[in-house]
């Protein structure tokens, strides 16, 4: 069912323990409702071993893999652990899965094809709600009993994924864009996959990704903001820009992105989508960013527009505490008293 309240929640690439444990203690200090852990091979701790690390600091706040994927660990081996970090944590994870971005191309391996995310997801969400369950006409598998049955999201932005949320997923982490058109556009298609099991897009609990720098000053929130800004519109519009909203003098631009950029965090050019012309359409699409109140007023709009679960990426802040730290203390309090 859909939720009366908005919610909040953020997520991270987890460079060290000393870091993942600060980010995961302002998480619980400030109220937020989600933290997540990206899975970034090659930029960040493991997934799974920063997720244990932040559930042993926390008491209260939900824990989500955000995201992994199937192409480069089993699924089978991905259930085990959200079923064993759901134990650590006292029932307060949620699995999220997607078809790979860094988390395959730092591996030089391939993201999942439609066909093969669709049947993984099943099977994953078999398994974790304590099911025997086979992959591909495999032999059957079970995990051990557990006592809760952890939520497998589906992370999506093209339409073959929006639908197999829809269809296949407890809920859904959208990364398409902020805008009223944006969400409706997001809603349909997983409304259209949720029809198929005798659902509505109401019942698939959906969460909209933004890319978030919160700082004392507008100009110091921007400064980096184009690292995010690529690494994220790269894969989210590159395919078929076109197709995804982008209007056609920005289509060229978007190709050249998608064909030059990188996954790699040490790599990153941040003005990479200033040369090419898409700052301010990408950062008004896709981002949250400014000082405290122009985060406020950003964000009240994507509220009102639909996204009223949202889950901010601050992997590529320039200083990710200090946004987290100033948008926990200004900017969530207003959003929740609605001033």
């Amino acid at each position: 069912m859909a939720l009366t309240e908005p919610r909040f929640g953020f997520f991270f690439w987890p460079w060290s323990p000393e870091y993942t444990a600060r980010l995961a203690g302002l998480a619980e200090r400030d109220g937020w409702d989600l933290l997540g852990v990206a899975d970034t091979p090659g930029n960040a701790m493991d997934v799974w071993v920063a997720l244990t690390l932040a559930a042993a600091r926390t008491e209260r706040v939900g824990l989500a893999a955000c995201v992994t994927n199937l192409a480069t660990r089993h699924p089978a081996i991905t259930a085990g652990a959200a079923a064993s970090v759901d134990a650590v944590s006292g029932g307060r994870v949620l699995l999220g899965v997607g078809r790979g971005h860094s988390g395959v191309a730092n591996l030089g391996a391939a993201a999942s094809a439609s066909p093969a995310f669709r049947e993984g997801l099943r099977f994953t969400r078999a398994l974790l709600a304590g099911e025997r369950a086979s992959l591909n006409g495999g032999p059957a598998t079970q995990l051990p009993p557990s006592g809760r049955r952890v939520p497998v999201f589906a992370a999506a932005s093209g339409p073959g994924a929006l639908r197999t949320a829809g269809a296949v997923a407890d809920g859904a982490f959208v990364n398409y864009g902020l805008q009223a058109d944006h969400v409706a556009h997001a809603r349909a298609r997983i409304g259209a996959g949720a029809a198929e099991t005798g659902r509505t897009a109401d019942d698939v609990e959906t969460w909209w990704i933004a890319c978030l720098d919160c700082a004392p000053t507008r100009d110091a929130a921007l400064d980096t903001l184009g690292n995010i800004l690529g690494f994220v519109a790269a894969y989210i519009l590159g395919a078929a820009p076109a197709e995804r909203g982008v209007p056609p003098d920005l289509v060229p631009a978007i190709h050249e992105l998608r064909a030059t950029y990188t996954t790699r965090r040490a790599e990153m050019d941040a003005g990479l989508v200033k040369r090419l012309g898409l700052f301010d359409y990408l950062r008004g699409r896709l981002a949250i960013a400014g000082t405290p109140d122009d985060c406020v007023e950003q964000a009240r709009a994507a509220l009102a527009a639909g996204a009223t679960r949202l889950m901010f990426t601050v992997s590529l802040a320039a200083d990710p505490v200090r946004a987290v730290e100033l948008f926990g203390a200004e900017v969530l309090p207003a959003l929740r008293r609605g001033r």
